[in-house]
């Protein structure tokens, strides 16, 4: 695989979301199938590895720390603080918490779940707007200063907060999601992050499965795959961006590739600091996500999928009001 740069490290062009084998879509898979896809992956060029707090609740992070523990020196571990799931009145609830306090306890959480001394990408998960992000990253440059980070991130804010954030202690790396169906990126931050040297880390590179071929049966998503509350995956909406997959899988034909990986190819020809980090509970599309970093777009072939695919052919908000409200990132 490819490699490409964020801070220190040079990574593969490709990264691997790890979410997925504990949190998001479906039931978090067995210690076996989640130990075969992270191995896996070691074997298929993966070298950054993004898991975070929030994950199943700290089950992503222990996964993640006790299979590839025995090859830390071989990979980029990237975590997230600043959202996790508490228990209120015996119910799980999503907490957006960037006190310093709170950011401390979590990363030693972390590094105790991740079985590391050191987490070598720290991402501000999402921006508490009760807190000042200056204050958020203070606390985090203290970790750096500790040595139980080596570098910080932020993750769905604006090129604003980046600059604010930027100011009190240099960003490696911006997250946030970024396809071909969601380009909100492209208003902002995607200059902002070429500007300052920082990297983009687009999570949700395939459309949440949307853009890797088989057309999503909503009936038979779990009961709690989170796509559940994206209006774009709803009702009407839905209906409607079903209605382009016929002929964005023409695209990849031409393009000689799969579906997921014209989404991913599309990513990596945008610019050279963008990585996309897909996640997957399947090996198969794990190797096949991986390919992706050898396929070659023409113009034509950029120039089609975006007229295609793009926030004004796609009908629906990414996400329900709730999640709206805990992101930071320009909106068209």
């Amino acid at each position: 695989m490819h490699k490409r740069t964020l801070g220190e490290f040079q990574v593969g062009s490709i990264g691997m979301g790890c979410m997925n084998l504990d949190h998001g879509y479906a039931p978090a898979v067995s210690e076996e199938v989640g130990e075969r896809v992270l191995l896996g992956a070691l074997d298929a060029g993966y070298t950054l590895m993004d898991t975070a707090t929030l994950y199943g609740a700290g089950l992503n992070e222990e996964r993640v720390g006790r299979v590839l523990h025995a090859h830390r020196q071989k990979i980029v571990l990237s975590s997230k603080c600043g959202m996790e799931i508490t228990r209120v009145e015996g119910k799980p609830v999503r907490v957006v918490d960037g006190r310093p306090e709170t950011l401390m306890r979590q990363c030693e959480d972390s590094l105790r779940r991740l079985n590391t001394e050191v987490i070598d990408l720290y991402y501000l998960h999402r921006w508490d707007r009760k807190v000042p992000i200056e204050d958020s990253v203070g606390a985090m440059s203290r970790m750096v200063e500790k040595g139980h980070v080596r570098c910080l991130g932020l993750s769905e804010v604006s090129a604003d907060t980046l600059h604010r954030a930027h100011a009190v202690h240099p960003i490696a790396a911006l997250q946030t999601e970024y396809s071909l169906w969601t380009r909100n990126a492209e208003i902002a931050v995607l200059d902002a992050c070429q500007a300052l040297g920082v990297a983009f880390v687009a999570f949700s590179p395939v459309g949440r499965g949307f853009l890797c071929g088989p057309e999503l049966d909503q009936a038979a998503m779990d009961a709690k795959d989170i796509r559940r509350s994206m209006p774009r995956f709803a009702g009407e909406h839905f209906l409607h961006n079903r209605e382009l997959l016929h002929a964005y899988r023409q695209i990849a034909q031409q393009a000689a590739c799969t579906p997921a990986q014209l989404a991913l190819a599309w990513l990596l020809h945008k610019q050279p600091h963008i990585i996309p980090i897909p996640g997957t509970q399947s090996l198969s599309h794990m190797r096949e996500n991986a390919a992706a970093d050898s396929v070659v777009l023409d113009h034509p072939v950029m120039q089609a999928v975006e007229a295609l695919i793009n926030q004004n052919t796609i009908s629906g908000e990414r996400y329900d009001a709730q999640a709206s409200s805990e992101v930071d990132t320009e909106r068209f």
